[in-house]
């Protein structure tokens, strides 16, 4: 019996209506995204031709979902709403705070030790407020969505960038900051822009090498790291149809690589399969009597280029293996010229570690392809060179895979088996030496890539690819090999060359598991949620200032940020996580990953009190504690990367007033307009080399302050010289209300009064 089989009941049912309603007064052809869109308008929105990328819309999402590391900000944002119980089905997944070091079960142990206090804050807000928790141990928050509450058709929010990945069972499910978790908990509408809608159409069908994970490396080069923003990708096709469920996961999980609002495939035969193979039967076969639903119209992928934005045909009989990075997910370079790229570019050629699994890639068929792989060198006599490493995805899976043998494979050759838990993928890897390790390699199934992501050291090159290669890169130890043409020497001196991968898709007996790590919604009005005034982990929120209705006037840089600067950079991850419920505490790593134009450093900025240099948060203190708001200043797709809505909390806090940059990533503009922070873009975006590091900023106009109106703002030099320019915004009139208010959550307490 599936969770929640009413409200998907009910979905399927209104969905029937609403899509009558939309084919009418649209009077054309619906593609899937918009079916599911258009039937999940908040009550009182009327259906309308909605303008792609312009239009601000109110949506109903079914349900919402929490990692641990953002679920403490978001449940201390919601207890300030005053609500006694969520309003949509929500849960909490543990999945962020346990490190990997000596393997699952001591991991494990140790994190339940070290992490007890939030743990316990996180299980009893559940109870009090009636979420669903998911125990450390359980699995990585998306890998159990997949599992157990995705279904097709179905919108859902999350607070992690890689939500999206159940869009593999065709549910539009969106990475988005705790504030707009709380929205829809509390609830109230969820806001979006419209999404322009990028079509994919996949023809043919996967051989050999390749993989699900292939068509989303490939995508990434294509279409980049911010090609994305702003739209929703929607794959069809035959191609798309001969994909696992888990692998279109996959793909739609990395769509957050490009920026894409999410990613998601209709309705077929391999999400039946998926849903009967996961226990919810009955959602397969209520399923099957709406897949017209389920699906674009007929019309729309007979001319995709009638009704998408942009149309990409990527065929997957031609499609070979690729492997992206270093230091970026999107620069994607084919197998065949891996290895000359690699001698060339002078990435170091020995790689030192092998890591497969995590929420992107870790489901069934990805650890029986990969073990196919390890068995060919248990029985060539191969030795792995490079040190290996599993992170199954959830306990259902890691049970399974057990069961039927594969991690005896592993471990047979040296591998170790992590948590079920996010782990490398997201910095929670205590990897000996990685602070004194010179330039080297490493190879991950993951999803992220950017300097310092994985083990802290920006001199790591970390590659993305699927699991089967990872593991055959591992076998070998270094980049410059291509398992589809080389040989490898076994330990008689035989040249052996690896065969192509293969495994099932689902368990030939069935998932099966011993203990979830669920526990049920209590409503149990009675729990105390405590917080330990003194603790170093958990914090009370403190609701921000109310706008004082004038111009903000003569403030500071506070850094001029240069090139990439990802939501890692300014806040980052690893051992910062287990500050993500004390707000003051997280505030200490406040853009210290950000390359500061004007020195080239990391982490050393110019106080203007003193003329001294010092860490951005130390700064920022000095300005906060003198009562100066101050600027941050940025490059183009600001703040891409994780919905970690702490690295707009943080500015917000240390009396940021303004961030001022070329472009920003989505879900990024989105969390500083929830905390109450102005957030605008160049015009011009040439105006950015005005910036200097003496220069003062004043936002001229704000009590006319008002949708689609640029603001004037005025750069005074320490010479004396002035610059005056316009800035562009996106607000539309509730996020200026939520400005106005000092935050989205001082405004949700405002109108429940």
């Amino acid at each position: 019996m599936a969770f929640d089989f009413d409200l998907i009941k009910g979905v399927y049912q209104q969905m029937a209506s609403k899509i009558i309603t939309a084919r009418e007064t649209l009077g054309r052809p619906l593609t899937y995204t918009e079916k599911v869109l258009l039937s999940h308008l908040y009550s009182g929105s009327d259906v309308r031709d909605f303008q792609r990328g312009v239009d601000y819309v109110n949506f109903a999402p079914d349900r919402v979902a929490m990692q641990d590391a953002t679920a403490q900000m978001a449940i201390l944002q919601f207890m300030q709403a005053g609500r006694p119980k969520v309003a949509v089905p929500s849960t909490v997944h543990c999945d962020h705070l346990i490190q990997a070091k000596d393997g699952a079960k001591r991991d494990l142990e140790v994190a339940e030790v070290t992490n007890k206090e939030v743990y316990d804050f996180l299980s009893s807000a559940s109870q009090k407020y009636g979420l669903g928790f998911w125990k450390p141990g359980a699995g990585i928050i998306h890998q159990v969505i997949l599992e157990n509450y995705a279904f097709p058709g179905g919108m859902m929010i999350g607070t992690d960038s890689h939500t999206p990945n159940a869009g593999g069972l065709g549910m539009v499910a969106i990475g988005v900051g705790g504030a707009d978790a709380v929205d829809v908990m509390t609830g109230l509408s969820w806001e979006l822009k419209f999404p322009k809608i990028i079509g994919i159409k996949l023809t043919g069908q996967l051989n050999g090498w390749c993989s699900a994970k292939d068509v989303i490396l490939k995508v990434a080069g294509i279409l980049t790291v911010k090609g994305g923003t702003g739209s929703i990708v929607e794959y069809f096709g035959e191609g798309a149809q001969s994909l696992s469920c888990t692998g279109k996961g996959t793909i739609c999980n990395m769509g957050a690589e490009i920026g894409a609002t999410t990613s998601l495939f209709g309705y077929d035969e391999q999400m039946y399969d998926y849903l009967v193979a996961t226990g919810r039967k009955d959602v397969a076969e209520l399923a099957n009597l709406y897949k017209n639903l389920l699906t674009a119209d007929q019309e729309v992928y007979a001319e995709p280029n009638k009704y998408f934005d942009e149309v990409i045909e990527i065929n997957l009989d031609t499609l070979e293996p690729y492997i992206n990075g270093p230091f970026t997910p999107d620069l994607a370079t084919p197998l065949s010229e891996f290895a000359a790229t690699a001698v060339k570019n002078g990435w170091p050629l020995n790689m030192d570690v092998g890591l497969i699994g995590s929420c992107t890639n870790s489901s069934y068929e990805d650890i029986a392809r990969a073990a196919s792989i390890a068995k060919q060198a248990i029985a060539n006599n191969i030795d792995f060179k490079s040190e290996f490493t599993v992170t199954p995805g959830s306990e259902q899976v890691r049970y399974t895979v057990d069961r039927d043998g594969y991690l005896g494979v592993f471990e047979k050759i040296g591998g170790q088996v992590l948590s079920n838990a996010c782990g490398p993928c997201i910095g929670q890897w205590a990897r000996h030496n990685a602070a004194d390790l010179d330039e080297n390699s490493i190879m991950t199934s993951f999803n992220r890539n950017f300097a310092k992501r994985n083990d802290g050291n920006p001199k790591t090159h970390g590659f993305v690819a699927s699991p089967e290669i990872v593991t055959a890169f591992s076998i070998a130890g270094r980049l410059d090999f291509n398992p589809m043409t080389d040989t490898l020497i076994n330990k008689d001196g035989v040249e052996v060359r690896l065969v192509e991968p293969s495994g099932d898709r689902l368990p030939m007996k069935g998932f099966d598991v011993d203990d979830l790590g669920f526990i049920a919604p209590d409503d149990r009005k009675d729990v105390a949620v405590v917080i330990d005034p003194d603790s170093d982990r958990l914090q009370e929120l403190t609701p921000f200032n109310v706008w004082d209705g004038k111009d903000l006037v003569d403030l500071p840089l506070l850094i001029k940020a240069k090139g990439k600067c990802t939501t890692d950079h300014i806040s980052m991850a690893g051992p910062w996580l287990k500050y993500r419920g004390h707000l003051d505490n997280i505030s200490n790593n406040l853009l210290i990953g950000g390359v500061n134009f004007f020195n080239e450093k990391t982490n050393s900025v110019k106080n203007q009190l003193t003329g001294e240099y010092g860490a951005v948060p130390d700064v920022a203190r000095v300005y906060k504690a003198n009562h100066i708001q101050s600027v941050i200043v940025g490059d183009e797709n600001y703040g891409e990367g994780s919905s970690r809505e702490h690295a707009a909390m943080e500015p917000r806090h240390l009396n940021v007033g303004a961030v001022l940059v070329r472009s920003f990533a989505r879900i990024h503009e989105t969390n500083l307009k929830k905390q109450g922070i102005l957030a605008v873009t160049f015009k011009d975006p040439k105006d950015y080399d005005k910036v200097k590091e003496n220069d003062r900023f004043s936002f001229l106009g704000l009590a006319e302050f008002t949708p689609g109106k640029s603001i004037l703002v005025k750069i005074v030099h320490d010479d004396g010289s002035e610059d005056l320019f316009e800035v562009n915004h996106t607000y539309n009139e509730l996020q200026i209300e939520w400005f106005k208010a000092g935050s989205c959550l001082n405004y949700i307490k405002r109108i429940n009064k």
